[in-house]
């Protein structure tokens, strides 16, 4: 990577530094962020105890790298994208096998314009062993071809497809086709799915810069550093937006164009989007590339913020000539990408009313999150709730205005494969709170590791034997034992 400041690329160190605050009044949950005009980085930022080699998880960004590896796969003769998605999968021909399903093809499925209006059973919940299976057991809703409808599940079938011809996980032989020569990391990897297939519409697991180098690829239109490796039909289709993606036209997010899974962007830009604000944006007007990882779940306007904030300060604002240094706004810049953490709760004062609660016991009433009774143990900066549940009895540590780094209690959640338990298995997670009224107590818990997710947790005590608790929890398939509304008496 070749690094350079943002005058240099036409842009004010100023304006950089802006869209980061800009994330910051927002109360963005952001975790590392590049920058790239031409072959030039022109700001990199990580959010301890995030870093450059951490492998984040990608999310729906995933179905832009299974959409290449599809481009790939006909580019080398093993498919064609008029093909029916069927004639993959005739081992799993059931009773459910209707007209639509069959007549769906490969450019359907690319273009989220398939048979289903919506992705079918939810395999999160349906227990099964094998996620291909599952795809099968309902009757296809639509005709193929005409209605653009987000189809997660669609974009897994898409990855089965490219690893049943190719033999191998997709990620893999899109190392072997172009993402070794690129820089892309060799430790990277997909989370499996159940049946042994790769989790491709979802798991991808690599870092911030991978995602930059792989967006340089599409955004050249399948060239790196001048050699091709995948032809130019493809890429330009694949990032054509060419289907309607909104039934409304309210200028949303996703109101612009879909193409074979990438989504259109204000301006004629182009993008990777995955839950949470996991975004690669490429702008083929100024040359210009933005990738995120972050974690945003629950802030249903996350995208059209990031957007208002980046185009604002960024893009709008990108000259094709280079400005005069500012050694000031450079130091400034550095400053704040040097030092910038985790989105904590702020800090805020210690209520009186909260020495008078520390150390008390609390037993539950019957709630969904079947605890029998919890304990905060408050000190001056920092607290402790121990509480029991249908696991045991557990407790963590978090920190008023700031976090504290530790694993969450719970155990057996999934690891590599999605939805399987893992027996003793926990998840890295940053714990933090605030008081947000003198007699309320508000805890942020976010998970940070293979997956994603937030939990809050808000007491708000009557006095000081009587307590209701409100639990929300934003993630994909676990932290279900921590929602609910639940009352406890001292």
């Amino acid at each position: 990577m070749k690094y350079t400041t943002p005058e240099q690329i036409g842009l004010s160190s100023s304006d950089v530094l802006n869209f980061y605050k800009d994330l910051e009044r927002y109360r963005f949950s952001t975790h590392g962020v590049l920058m790239m005009r031409g072959d030039q980085v022109f700001s990199e930022c990580y959010y301890a105890p995030f870093h450059r080699d951490f492998k984040h998880r990608m999310y729906s960004v995933s179905k832009s790298f299974v959409s290449i590896a599809i481009g790939f796969c006909e580019q080398d003769g093993l498919l064609s994208l008029d093909d029916p998605m069927t004639k993959y999968f005739q081992d799993y021909e059931n009773e459910h096998w209707n007209d639509k399903l069959c007549e769906m093809t490969i450019r359907d499925m690319l273009r989220m314009e398939t048979a289903r209006e919506k992705s079918g059973v939810n395999w999160f919940t349906s227990g099964t062993t094998d996620r291909t299976e599952v795809y099968f057991r309902k009757e296809a809703d639509k005709y193929p071809g005409c209605i653009n409808q987000y189809d997660s599940s669609g974009s897994y079938m898409l990855g089965v497809i490219a690893e049943r011809l190719t033999g191998k996980p997709f990620l893999e032989y899109l190392k072997d086709k172009v993402l070794r020569e690129i820089g892309f990391s060799e430790d990277a990897y997909c989370i499996l799915a159940p049946g042994g297939h790769s989790f491709g519409d979802s798991g991808v697991m690599c870092s911030t810069e991978d995602l930059l180098r792989f967006a340089r690829f599409v955004l050249n239109g399948g060239t790196y550093n001048g050699k091709r490796y995948l032809n130019e039909a493809y890429v330009k289709a694949a990032t054509t937006m060419s289907v309607c993606s909104d039934d409304y036209d309210f200028g949303t997010h996703g109101a612009f164009g879909y193409g074979y899974q990438f989504w259109g962007a204000p301006e004629n830009c182009f993008a990777m989007l995955g839950m949470g604000t996991q975004v690669a944006l490429c702008d083929p007007k100024h040359d210009f590339i933005f990738a995120i990882n972050s974690d945003n779940q629950g802030n249903t306007a996350h995208y059209e913020m990031l957007y208002e904030a980046l185009y604002r300060n960024i893009i709008r604002k990108l000259s094709d000539e280079p400005l005069p240094e500012n050694a000031a706004a450079v130091t400034a810049l550095r400053s704040f990408e040097g030092s910038a953490k985790l989105f904590s709760l702020s800090e805020s004062a210690f209520p009186d009313f909260f020495r008078r609660i520390s150390g008390k016991t609390f037993v539950c009433d019957p709630a969904p999150m079947k605890w029998k009774w919890f304990r905060l143990d408050l000190g001056e900066d920092a607290g402790t709730i121990t509480y029991e549940n249908a696991q045991g009895e557990k407790s963590f540590r978090f920190g008023y205005g700031y976090n504290i780094f530790d694993k969450f209690p719970e155990e057996n959640y999934a690891d590599m494969v999605a939805t399987i338990p893992c027996p003793g298995h926990r998840y890295d997670a940053a714990f933090s709170a605030d008081f947000p009224e003198t007699q309320k107590l508000r805890i942020r818990v976010q998970i940070i590791d293979k997956y994603f997710g937030n939990l809050g947790m808000v007491f708000g005590f009557k006095d000081e034997d009587r307590v209701s608790i409100r639990m929300s929890k934003k993630a994909e398939a676990f932290l279900n034992e921590y929602e609910g509304i639940m009352n406890a008496k001292a």
